[in-house]
């Protein structure tokens, strides 16, 4: 089939539900993907034709899509801080706010000539996104990450192979007080940084139901009664796991920014600062402990 001629398929079936834009970056993601073909071959080569097997991969994604299955999951890797990960159900896919938050980190200690010293640790990674961004943007530091999910961390592990950094990865719930015993006593934190479950049950209406039916709810929501549960348990682990002028950095539910903020003011932490993400949402919070 002609590469030209399945594209108009896939804009016939998809487009109602997630507009052209986003067809278009579906299937260009795909030609790269399954093919190795790039975007820019397909506008020189308008009759480049595929296999049937391969034309038969491209109906199964479709199939997919249709079912509003991640294209990220469909193809299994996505591209985070312009590194590699994959991804599969055990983990969420990351976001471009996470993004913002590494962003925020690196440049926070971009001033430190030395970042050997540096011990970071990163509670519920997932993917492992944040945690090895950070390890290939500031390699002297040693890094931690700590998940509850045995799946999540085997998913972690892969993607700090495949982009060759070592982290120290940890298996505990840090809403189990016995999760302090999982370090050495003597291992305290420069930076602690946690993008946790803060999605409300009553906020599941706004979430898109290609995220509501596939992502793990495991890593997204939280109770109505009790939104800042990991909020809590984390900042009473970072007064006790920072080091004195050591910062915590959470990304956070945009709009919990001033509960979450008072978490901290009313703690032992200064220069407590909510920060917006580019679409203007209050996404980040940073304090340094006392």
């Amino acid at each position: 089939m002609v590469l030209k001629e399945l594209q108009n398929i896939f804009h016939i079936e998809l487009d109602a539900i997630y507009g052209q834009h986003e067809v278009n970056s579906f299937f260009y993601l795909c030609t790269e993907h399954y093919l190795n073909i790039p975007r820019i071959q397909l506008t020189l080569e308008p009759e480049l034709a595929i296999t049937k097997p391969e034309t038969e991969i491209f109906f199964k994604v479709l199939e997919h899509l249709k079912q509003h299955k991640p294209i990220q999951y469909v193809l299994g890797e996505t591209e985070f801080f312009g590194l590699p990960f994959k991804v599969n159900e055990d983990v969420l896919i990351p976001r471009p706010e996470t993004e913002e938050l590494v962003d925020l980190i690196i440049r926070c200690h971009s001033e430190r000539s030395d970042d050997s010293n540096l011990k970071i640790l990163d509670i519920g990674t997932g993917s492992g996104c944040i945690a090895i961004s950070l390890a290939k943007n500031l390699p002297n530091a040693e890094i931690y990450a700590l998940d509850v999910s045995k799946d999540a961390l085997s998913v972690a592990k892969h993607n700090a192979e495949i982009n060759k950094v070592k982290i120290n990865f940890i298996e505990t719930d840090i809403l189990d007080k016995n999760s302090f015993l999982a370090f050495d006593a003597a291992t305290h934190f420069d930076i602690i940084v946690s993008n946790p479950p803060y999605v409300r049950h009553l906020e599941k209406q706004e979430i898109q139901p290609n995220v509501l039916d596939n992502e793990p709810h495991l890593a997204l929501f939280v109770e109505d009664d009790n939104p800042l549960l990991f909020y809590k348990a984390i900042t009473n682990f970072a007064i006790k796991n920072l080091k004195p002028n050591g910062q915590l950095y959470f990304e956070i539910n945009q709009y919990l920014g001033e509960e979450t903020k008072q978490l901290l003011v009313g703690t032992n932490f200064k220069a407590v600062e909510l920060l917006k993400d580019l679409n203007g949402n209050d996404r980040m919070l940073k304090g340094t402990k006392i």
